[in-house]
């Protein structure tokens, strides 16, 4: 198996311990980063891992969507197949610059748990550079899982301070997508290797209370 500078295991077996249901943030991290997961064209993707930042052909006038679970970007890149997304970047980035984003986050769509009007929604989404989705998790094989998994959206001066300044490290996974890629139809055999996820909680359990990691 190709070597990557993150922790792997059995995909199966990963499974089996995580969340079957629920809105939960699955993620690699240890006490001070965590991993999030993008997928560029090849000048993007490749400015991104040689220099240690994004720039050149990136737009830092877009909002860019970050993902912390890996099969997520692997169902929206299709393995790093999709034109456009053929190289998959690891991101890990400061715990702490993470949990800002979070609490920061306002929901792409109106939720009345969240907001007593889409007037008041309205104007968090004015005032706000980072939106949040949750979007049905997924298998290998692109089958929609009951648990939700979380994608976040940056624009403004919270893509910039992504892009610029919180990064800590870079790396290209798209060989090694390509090469599990290969192993996706046998997954349930034990064949899968994916990267090291567990539930991640913010350490500001303040975070929790705008809904955006309470399970439901």
């Amino acid at each position: 198996m190709r070597t990557i500078p993150l922790a792997t295991a059995v995909y199966a077996e990963q499974m089996n311990r995580w969340p079957q249901n629920g809105r939960h943030i699955l993620a690699q991290f240890d006490d001070d980063t965590i991993m999030v997961y993008q997928a560029y064209c090849p000048s993007i993707g490749q400015f991104a891992v040689e220099k240690g930042f994004f720039g050149g052909d990136f737009k830092f006038s877009r909002m860019s969507w970050i993902k912390p679970n890996f099969l997520w970007m692997m169902y929206r890149s299709q393995w790093g197949q999709s034109e456009g997304q053929e190289v998959v970047l690891a991101v890990r980035l400061k715990r702490r610059f993470f949990d800002s984003l979070l609490a920061q986050a306002v929901p792409s769509s109106f939720d009345a748990q969240v907001f007593s009007s889409r007037d008041k929604w309205s104007a968090a989404v004015a005032r706000s550079d980072v939106r949040l989705q949750w979007d049905p998790d997924h298998l290998p094989t692109g089958e929609k899982c009951e648990r939700r998994a979380i994608q976040l959206g940056l624009r403004g001066a919270a893509l910039e301070a992504y892009g610029k300044r919180e990064t800590v490290q870079i790396i290209d996974m798209s060989a090694f997508v390509g090469e599990q890629r290969a192993n996706v139809r046998e997954w349930r055999n034990g064949k899968l290797i994916t990267p090291f996820e567990r539930v991640y909680v913010p350490a500001d359990s303040g975070i929790e209370e705008i809904g955006a990691v309470q399970p439901t």
